[in-house]
């Protein structure tokens, strides 16, 4: 169910939304049904404060199921709320009311649909689904579609705000008029997405951004924005290269908001971008030599156990996911065997550390064909990271929050794929040797858990059956008799007859 050939006199008042998704008889499409919280089979229909919104299922069977929201805007109640001070947003102050009802209806839908999206969706923005909670944290192959967007910045923005959080992006302008083609393109494009997510950050994604597309919201934008836009930007926004843009534009340029919303995004980027442990830990030594020679750091002893393994697979091409400021790429570059290292991290500041003690900008042409730095979020699956020989993931896993786990579970094991995966994460069982480390705590604050060798080992044989791995187990660091080693290490090799069906499969 789509708008075909409307021009921008055709949108005026109007909001379309789609999401549609695929299934099987396993995992029937319509389970989207459970994850927006309205059912298939009926239509609904919800008042908010800009007018009437409409959600509906256009298709609904086991193969495919797509749910339209349909908002049509009240300009009398637009008019009425901007009267006044605090209905009034950013340049709307002194219009007069016919002003308001002309200038408002071509420019209102991004902001007011994002607000309807998170009135008549708000379970399912928070990632709630009581009747099935294993399903919101499943990602789903979804496509979005709106059928015209205002777009201040052109198609080029849209994909610059949605492709580094995953998405496959279609942004095609809206002439002005079909009838005069001469009078050239509006401001609206029709926008598809495209991408492997779970629901609830597509919502999140798009009730963020389309404000931000919008550049322009109807109602007061008052302190309390901030935290939405926090919220609302969990685990994306303060790794995203146009965070500024995004963050100014959804508040509406006020400057304070905006200055307050950045600092809270250091301040977070700050926790999830240390590389693993606090210093002190992680530059501990094995106390149970007896030599006089200085001491190997567990960091080292970490990232030579990385390396032996890799060369024992046979590794060439590697990704080292979370990759921080970049210690592990270093490393991998003075071994001429790896003949691509990919470091990919959530932050962009932690990259741009990592160019700079990398030297990238002074580095000769064959060393700098060897190595890539890539903005991404693990727990999103990446066409980029298909095809390598090996991916680590040093010290990452205990970072991410446990219902989140699924997700970059698949992202590694489900779609990237490389022939050999290690995982390095703390042995909480060693903590009692850290002298420093106060009891029951873990070794980082931002630290969500840390496993024992039983659970990492439960956890690392599940995956592997899930995927088509085996795994094997080794320590790092010192093997204590009763409490094992402070570094446990997973090493998993996709195994032959899961490699030669993937063959067969991408032949077919």
């Amino acid at each position: 169910m789509r708008w075909i050939g409307c021009s921008a006199a055709g949108i005026l008042g109007r909001v379309f939304l789609t999401i549609s998704t695929t299934g099987s008889p396993e995992r029937p499409a319509t389970d989207l049904g459970f994850l927006l919280h309205k059912h298939p089979d009926r239509a609904q229909a919800f008042s908010t404060s800009h007018g009437t919104a409409h959600v509906l299922y256009p298709e609904a069977s086991a193969e495919r199921c797509t749910a339209a929201l349909l908002l049509e805007v009240d300009p009398i109640a637009l008019v009425r709320r901007g009267k006044g001070g605090k209905g009034a947003g950013r340049g709307q102050g002194p219009d007069t009311a016919l002003a308001q009802y002309v200038n408002d209806r071509p420019y209102a839908a991004s902001s007011l649909l994002a607000v309807a999206l998170g009135s008549v969706f708000s379970s399912a923005l928070k990632g709630q689904c009581a009747a099935r909670p294993g399903l919101a944290e499943a990602a789903l192959p979804l496509r979005v579609e709106v059928a015209a967007l205002p777009a201040r910045g052109g198609a080029e923005l849209v994909r610059k705000l949605f492709e580094p959080l995953g998405w496959a992006v279609t942004a095609e302008p809206v002439p002005l008029d079909e009838r005069f083609p001469e009078w050239g393109d509006s401001r609206y494009v029709r926008l598809v997405l495209e991408g492997e997510r779970r629901l609830a950050d597509a919502l999140r994604h798009l009730y963020v951004l389309l404000p931000v597309l919008d550049d322009a919201k109807h109602y007061w934008v008052s302190p309390d924005e901030v935290d939405k836009l926090l919220r609302a930007g969990e685990g994306w926004l303060a790794g995203h290269p146009e965070q500024k843009l995004i963050t100014s534009r959804y508040l509406a340029r006020r400057w304070s908001l905006t200055r307050e919303a950045m600092e809270r995004l250091e301040l977070a980027r700050l926790a999830a971008a240390d590389d693993t442990e606090v210093e002190e830990i992680d530059n501990a030594v094995d106390e149970s030599t007896d030599t006089e020679e200085r001491p190997v750091p567990l960091a080292v002893r970490r990232r030579e156990a990385i390396l032996a393994a890799l060369r024992a697979a046979g590794a060439q091409r590697v990704l080292d996911l979370g990759c921080g400021q970049g210690q592990l790429v270093r490393e991998l570059l003075k071994d001429v065997r790896f003949t691509e290292v990919v470091g990919v991290d959530v932050s962009v500041r932690a990259l741009s550390i990592a160019a700079r003690r990398l030297r990238l900008d002074r580095m000769g042409e064959r060393q700098s064909a060897r190595v890539k730095l890539l903005q991404g979020s693990l727990t999103y699956t990446d066409k980029r990271l298909q095809g390598y020989d090996a991916a680590v993931l040093s010290e990452v896993v205990e970072h991410v929050d446990p219902p989140r786990l699924p997700a970059l579970e698949y992202a590694v094991f489900g779609a990237a794929r490389p022939g050999t995966v290690l995982v390095t994460t703390p042995n909480v069982e060693y903590n009692v040797r850290w002298e420093s480390l106060p009891a029951g705590h873990v070794r980082h604050g931002d630290h969500r858990f840390e496993w024992t060798r039983a659970e990492f080992r439960a956890w690392a044989a599940e995956v592997a059956e899930r995927h088509g791995y085996a795994v094997e187990f080794a320590p790092v660091g010192p093997d204590d008799p009763e409490v094992g080693p402070p570094t446990q290490m997973a090493v998993f090799t996709l195994t032959a007859t899961t490699t030669a069906s993937t063959k067969e499969g991408e032949v077919a």
